[in-house]
């Protein structure tokens, strides 16, 4: 770079100057984070018992080994729900004095196959041999290295959580009970129905520009219901992207250098190698249809003679030469089938026989060749195919010897356009062949584009200027557009998030939006491996409900249609039915056999509300204008039909406990959650 060349010149001077610089902003920075006060190294607490950082880092490291493709921030987060999960639960099972003994322990010890089955525990029967066990647990209790003691009363830990916490849940279920009369309920909101009538208009047949909805109508909606529309902190920023690309001028430049590899490419003997000595991407030897080389060069490319080479062509960031070195007619296709199977064969739940699947095929068959056309949808609606049902029965490059043989001789012997019927072990299946795919192997020598020394300084310099300009203008959209980038938004950031949208994981970006120094406006420019991201700190939301473009999707639709009934309501005057919808342009709709477990009327939707108020009416009776969740409703009742009594609603009490008593295990813990005091510093690190 050119800026480095200077910089060398002057090295020693600046080495000091640096040295003094980083060693004062680092100092500054210690006073100013409290590194040396008490609650430093804490990465939160839960009702006040720390959440110590050098342990849960540790715990953060030990997640990212055990799963594999864990980041950091992923591993951090489940470190974190497990440490407030882990401190919750402890002091409630303290509150209540709930712990287990020591042969309480060994029983549930016992239940982990590890060393139920161990030989090294089993008496001469076969059996978990307590005496046994406990020896081994004294010999490395009492042995020289303690890693292994250490290890076990680790794991014995974790074990006697586990247990008190089995013992917990079980206390909770235990708790929960349904009677006789809730298993009938739930069986009448099953089992009854009702017949009514109904007048409807939508609130779609309202303009949003009637019912306009400002942020302070949002903003005091959600604090009726701030539990409903609770938030964590959120930052939100406006970005741009420099990226770190190489100019037309580069790609120009490397011309020169790829044409001296092009006049030894035309008569090299053995082409990988000289791709693989050549090419940052290194030789492929598989085949490829016309439709898998580059867009803008498949004719090109698959119409050159063996031998051939073409080039050079930019593609994908690099400066690519080819050449043809060998063609393969009928390499792959395309296929669509319609599997019958029947009962008995391979991974099959079908009941038909054998007999009724081979005419099942039959009869699809002479259908297909009457319409071929229509074999996508005879594959949708018949095949029993699961991986290819839903896209019409298509397979698509199909290479030789990869269906089983039956069904690959169809594909490979017959022309485009054939279609029959084979058998393999799966069943009868009606074969359409749909294309068949010449290929060819090419080698590419491709070498990246980089960008010149010159590039990488005029794309550092321009994100310096932006940043220094946008320090000073408050117009931060104008300035991006000045320069040829466009402000790209990001949300709703919240302090444990790990990616930013548009640049992948960007902690140093969340942690600056988040730092208590940062204010809005304020704006900072970040090195990403794309290039360099100009941020300016949008919003800061500390209020606990949604961010405002946040809760614009969830509240704003609310509101608008509270407004929208107002209108709608006017339009629908009238003491019946015809009245009203002649009143509002509507029609009087039917809607039969609706019941409470399920209050969908049919062609508008779930509509709760509405179908309740139906039942609560006398047959004959018209209701007042409902609002409803898709408009406004006026219903009349015809009748209701009651279920008959049955002996025993034991199905259903069991059904109703079952979900209540895994549903009251979840919400105690959200409960005991919602009452923790919960401070959280993961935005910090």
């Amino acid at each position: 770079m050119a800026v480095l060349s200077k910089i060398r010149q002057r090295s020693f001077f600046l080495i000091i100057i640096i040295a003094l610089a980083l060693f004062s902003f680092v100092l500054a920075d210690v006073i100013q984070s409290g590194t040396f006060s008490t609650g430093a190294n804490n990465v939160g607490s839960v009702n006040g018992t720390d959440i110590e950082a050098k342990e849960f880092m540790q715990n953060v490291s030990n997640i990212e080994k055990q799963g594999q493709g864990t980041s950091t921030t992923q591993a951090m987060n489940s470190a974190w729900e497990q440490e407030v999960r882990r401190i919750i639960l402890t002091e409630e099972f303290d509150k209540l004095g709930l712990k287990i003994g020591n042969e309480q322990l060994i029983n549930v010890i016992k239940q982990n196959p590890n060393l139920a089955q161990n030989p090294q525990f089993l008496n001469a029967a076969g059996q978990f041999d307590e005496n046994k066990f406990k020896e081994f647990l004294k010999g490395i209790k009492n042995a020289p290295d303690q890693t292994q003691w250490t290890e076990w009363k680790t794991f014995e830990k974790n074990v006697e959580r586990y247990a008190v916490e089995q013992m917990y849940n079980t206390m909770i279920k235990s708790g929960v009970y349904t009677t006789k009369a809730e298993g009938k309920f739930q069986y009448k909101l099953e089992n009854d129905k009702v017949d009514f009538e109904y007048v409807t208009v939508a609130f779609s047949t309202v303009n949003d520009d009637q019912v306009k909805v400002s942020d302070a109508e949002i903003i005091d909606f959600m604090k009726k219901s701030p539990k409903k529309y609770k938030s964590e902190n959120t930052t939100s920023i406006d970005f741009v992207l420099v990226e770190n690309k190489p100019s037309k001028e580069d790609e120009q430049a490397m011309l020169s250098s790829i044409g001296d590899v092009k006049v030894k490419f035309d008569s090299v003997a053995n082409v990988g190698e000289f791709v693989n000595a050549n090419s940052d991407i290194k030789f492929d030897s598989t085949y490829l249809a016309k439709k898998d080389l580059p867009l803008d060069y498949q004719e090109a490319l698959f119409n050159l003679p063996v031998g051939g080479v073409y080039g050079p062509y930019v593609f994908n960031g690099h400066q690519c030469i080819s050449r043809m070195i060998a063609k393969k007619g009928n390499a792959s296709a395309k296929a669509s089938h319609i599997l019958l199977a029947y009962k008995g064969a391979p991974q099959s739940t079908a009941t038909r026989t054998k007999e009724e699947a081979q005419a099942l095929a039959n009869d699809l068959l002479a259908q297909a060749k009457a319409n071929p056309g229509n074999f996508a949808m005879l594959a949708m609606t018949n095949s029993d195919d699961p991986g290819s049902k839903n896209n019409g029965g298509e397979y698509d490059n199909i290479t030789p010897g990869q269906m089983v043989p039956k069904f690959n001789d169809f594909v490979f012997n017959n022309p485009v356009g054939s279609i029959g019927v084979v058998e393999t072990d799966f069943g009868f299946h009606v074969i359409k062949v749909m294309d068949k795919y010449d290929a060819v192997l090419m080698g590419t020598v491709a070498q990246k584009i980089q960008p010149s020394e010159a590039t990488i300084d005029a794309i550092y310099t321009k994100a310096s200027q932006l940043e220094a300009d946008a320090n000073e203008n408050a117009d931060f959209a104008a300035l991006a557009k000045k320069a040829g980038l466009e402000v790209i938004p990001a949300t709703n950031l919240k302090g444990f998030d790990e990616y930013v949208q548009g640049v992948g994981s960007q902690r140093e970006i969340i942690r600056w939006s988040f730092n208590k120094d940062t204010e809005i406006g304020d704006v900072r420019r970040f090195e990403v491996p794309q290039g360099f991201v100009i941020a300016k700190l949008k919003d800061k939301n500390e209020s606990g409900l949604l961010p405002i473009d946040i809760a614009k999707q969830q509240v704003e639709p609310i509101i608008k249609n509270q407004k929208k009934a107002e209108i709608i309501k006017k339009k629908m005057s009238g003491a019946s039915l015809e009245a009203v919808a002649k009143a509002s342009g509507a029609s009087v709709q039917p809607a039969m056999g609706v019941s409470l477990k399920m209050p969908v009327i049919p062609n508008i939707g779930n509509e709760p509300k509405v179908v309740g108020k139906a039942f609560g009416l006398a047959a004959g009776k018209t209701s007042e204008v409902i609002e409803g969740n898709s408009g406004m409703f006026m219903v009349r009742a015809k009748a209701v039909t009651k279920a008959p009594e049955v002996p025993s609603y034991t199905t259903y009490i069991t059904q109703d406990r079952t979900q209540n008593q895994s549903y009251a295990i979840s919400k105690a813990y959200t409960a005991l959650k919602d009452k923790a005091e919960i401070k959280d510093n993961r935005a910090n690190f």
